[in-house]
């Protein structure tokens, strides 16, 4: 088997303890976790986590 970086579809890997609620997220797996290969959390600084957000969200309808 391919190493996984070299795989076209990476949507079917699961992080260990991220969940995520984003239902229109391309990445969401229609029940509580993320499936992204790795995800990227924003801005630079931030003061609660209502100042965060996830850089990784890809809307459903662009696959």
């Amino acid at each position: 088997m391919e190493p996984y970086q070299n795989r076209q579809d990476k949507k079917h890997c699961k992080i260990e303890g991220i969940r995520c609620n984003v239902e229109n997220c391309y990445y969401h797996n229609d029940k509580t976790d993320c499936t992204a290969h790795e995800i990227s959390v924003g801005p630079d600084c931030a003061h609660c986590s209502d100042d965060t957000v996830c850089s990784t969200f890809k809307p459903k309808d662009q696959q």
